[in-house]
């Protein structure tokens, strides 16, 4: 299985991060990647971006160096009737949303809590993929989130960084939630988490845990362009 996409990336606009859009690309470029995506930190992460860097992200290319750049946020979840730190007027005008949950941003609640906050922030039109749920610091009824991901037609995100460090303890979590997406036919993204350019398109980790599940490759959407940019323009995005 070879992915050609990465949906989750961050440059140094995340406070935490230390490269640019330029390095991203020129990486992702000698990767062999096909497209990126700029899903920055929204606002309520600490050293994030203002609301204004979303709004302004018209201005970055829609290639550089030959690799589509998708302009879009990692969303944080602040409760648990799923609400993001960024108002539908500037969610509607990227070109990917990612919604996840970060313990500055929110507390971690109960299961039922967890859960019913990813639901509501799926039902959320402008919601295009959950990042790494597998987090064991919220915990969440699997299958419920599954299967809303599947009624809704959300990404489930597979992130490589969870492996490495970033989520301790994730790794259970994000097999669980494979092997179910797997049963249920919901469709995953592949993101790197890269926090500089050198990790970008890095998914080792993931290749690992999709061969151990038998993942096939019609549910991973990380493996076609075409098959990403169809389904965000089946989702309303004005994609050129």
């Amino acid at each position: 299985m070879k992915f050609l996409v990465d949906t989750h990336c961050h440059t140094i606009s995340s406070g935490h991060a230390y490269s640019t859009i330029s390095e991203i690309a020129e990486a992702a470029k000698e990767k062999g990647l096909e497209i990126i995506a700029m899903t920055d930190h929204g606002p309520a992460m600490v050293g994030a971006p203002h609301l204004f860097h979303f709004g302004n992200q018209r201005v970055i290319p829609d290639y550089i160096r030959g690799v589509r750049v998708l302009k879009g946020v990692e969303a944080n979840i602040m409760d648990f009737e799923g609400g993001l730190d960024l108002p539908e007027a500037y969610l509607k005008n990227l070109e990917i949303v990612i919604a996840s949950f970060h313990d500055v941003c929110i507390a971690p609640g109960s299961v039922e809590e967890n859960t019913r906050a990813l639901i509501n922030a799926m039902i959320n039109p402008y919601v295009d993929i959950i990042a790494h749920p597998g987090n064991p610091c919220f915990p969440i009824d699997i299958e419920r989130f599954v299967l809303c991901a599947r009624d809704t037609g959300t990404l489930i995100e597979i992130n490589n960084s969870s492996f490495a460090g970033s989520r301790a303890g994730s790794s259970e979590n994000c097999r669980r939630i494979a092997a179910m997406a797997k049963e249920k036919g919901v469709m995953l993204a592949v993101g790197s988490d890269c926090h500089i350019s050198f990790d970008v398109g890095r998914v080792d980790k993931i290749e690992a845990l999709f061969e151990e599940v038998d993942m096939p490759e019609s549910l991973v959407i990380s493996t076609s362009p075409d098959k990403l940019l169809a389904y965000l323009r089946g989702k309303g995005r004005n994609i050129r």
